[in-house]
């Protein structure tokens, strides 16, 4: 029997199989609503047979934003155009989640198919802002920006940005909820020391680099209902000397764990520019440290680094390193991957994608 494709429960909400659809920033927005891209975009993998469809990063703040394109969720406007697009994703029998989070000292930059670069205030872009005041690129070349160092008053404001988009996307109908903290984007930025320079309680040790996370889900949790799931999304290692370990994201994800967090998605790197997950083995390597945070830290994972075919996926599940597989790449190329996984792996498809389709495939 396929491990891969057996029902999995968070709390009240049902997961048809262990298939998820990693977020993937589109940069598709326009007024960072979503649109009819985004509503092809989602809904075809809930019908392709994904169980669990996360949208892209969501920004909690115009000034979160990696781009102009990216979609967010700081006014009421923005959430009819996400709810219709749930709405679709449920009725295909899949569940739909969000990443919210801020983009920090990486966001104001152009689309990448447009250069990735930082926009000019006065070009399209806008100030940013970070836990210190050192640009992402050195060099000045591509990330250039300055981020203002948040203060005090700063960092209690971001967190009741948080705790508002939370509730946009419970109006918007988010059966599950992601908060980002890996990437290199603001929430990751505290945690790690490449980048957290901090004097005050918001730096310097562990605990305290951790305290942003720890604060802004505690604040999240508090207005999002018990009975569905919260997940946060770490980078388990910086890839790099001198940053974080999976160590560190072992001890960070037990005190998720007591705030009410219920499963880590494993992803890595992306704290500076030599701290890339794509180099190499490391992408792969997420796997296995999904496996060692699930085990060590006692709570449910999601798996995700370059997972291309059924029976990869199977051996995750199956041998206890993940709970939930996430395709990205994977699933641009093919929307239907997890129908074509049940075939392949055996399963009665029928199960798992429309009845438009199931009637036809065998």
């Amino acid at each position: 029997m396929s491990q891969l494709f057996t029902p999995y429960t968070i709390k009240d909400v049902t997961f048809r199989n262990r298939i998820g659809m990693s977020p993937m920033c589109q940069y598709s927005a326009i007024d960072s609503a979503m649109n009819d891209w985004h509503q092809v975009h989602l809904g075809s993998r809930a019908m392709g047979g994904a169980a669990l469809i996360i949208a892209e990063a969501t920004a909690v703040r115009a000034d979160g934003r990696i781009t102009p394109g990216c979609t967010g969720l700081w006014n009421d406007d923005q959430i009819e155009p996400a709810a219709k697009i749930n709405r679709f994703i449920v009725d295909q029998g899949a569940v739909p989640a969000v990443q919210i989070g801020h983009a920090g000292r990486k966001a104001s930059a152009a689309r990448p198919w447009d250069g990735g670069a930082h926009l000019k205030d006065n070009d399209g872009g806008w100030p940013i802002v970070g836990p210190s005041g050192t640009a992402f690129d050195t060099d000045g070349i591509r990330l250039w920006k300055t981020p203002t160092q948040m203060s005090i008053a700063d960092i209690a404001q971001m967190q009741n940005a948080f705790v508002d988009t939370a509730k946009r996307a419970l109006a918007a109908g988010y059966k599950m909820l992601e908060i980002h903290g890996a990437h290199g984007y603001l929430l990751h930025s505290f945690f790690t020391p490449l980048v957290n320079t901090r004097e005050d309680e918001y730096g310097g040790d562990l605990r305290n680099r951790a305290r942003m996370m720890l604060e802004t889900v505690d604040a999240v949790r508090a207005v999002r209902p018990e009975n569905l799931p919260l997940a946060v999304r770490l980078s388990v290692s910086d890839w790099t000397e001198g940053g974080i370990t999976i160590e560190d994201n072992i001890q960070m994800t037990k005190w998720l764990k007591e705030r009410g967090v219920d499963i880590v998605d494993c992803s890595g790197g992306g704290a500076t520019p030599d701290a890339r997950a794509s180099i190499g083995s490391r992408t792969a390597s997420q796997v296995a440290l999904a496996g060692q945070l699930r085990t060590e830290a006692n709570i449910a994972t999601m798996a995700v680094g370059e997972i291309t075919d059924a029976k990869q996926a199977e051996e995750i599940i199956s041998s206890g390193q993940a709970d939930i597989v996430l395709l990205a790449r994977t699933m641009m190329r093919d929307p239907y991957w997890a129908m074509h996984a049940a075939i392949e792996l055996g399963v009665d498809v029928k199960a798992h994608i429309p009845t438009q389709y199931g009637f036809y495939i065998k």
